[in-house]
């Protein structure tokens, strides 16, 4: 299913459709040369990004996500970047924005965040997440908390 909202594009899969979805996600794994797109008036080859994009698509849908397609260029408001970093708005705005953590611009009395800066500080914050995590999970192997 498609629900195009401004300039994303949102896809979830009907569950009628996950053994076809399945099957492609095997064709294309499998596949020695890129797939072709077949239409009326010819036949042309995948270049390599528009295949790997369709290969990362067709391997989330095919495990039961929903994904979304925006260009990178994109403006989101303060409350579509609280959603896409599952915070609040008003922290989103008093400890990101205004900390100068993520940066932003104003449209008239409106705050707007590029797509670019806000999928950037998403990937750092996930880092350092990761970081803390491995760093916690060996001082506990440290301190013997773990069996080995």
């Amino acid at each position: 299913m498609f629900n195009q909202k401004q300039d994303t594009v949102t896809v979830s899969v009907n569950p009628v459709d996950t053994a076809a979805i399945q099957k492609l996600e095997q064709i294309l794994e499998s596949s020695d040369t890129h797939p072709r797109l077949i239409g009326s008036n010819g036949e042309i080859v995948l270049p390599e990004p528009i295949y790997q994009a369709l290969c990362d698509i067709v391997r989330a849908i095919g495990e039961g996500k929903s994904i979304s397609l925006s260009p990178i260029e994109r403006e989101l408001s303060t409350q579509e970047a609280a959603i896409m970093l599952n915070v609040s708005r008003p922290y989103l705005i008093d400890k990101l924005l205004k900390t100068g953590k993520i940066p932003h611009f104003n449209v008239g009395t409106h705050r707007r965040i590029r797509l670019q800066d806000l999928t950037a500080y998403k990937e750092k914050r996930d880092q350092e997440r990761r970081h803390t995590m491995e760093d916690l999970t060996q001082f506990l192997q440290d301190e013997g908390f773990y069996d080995e």
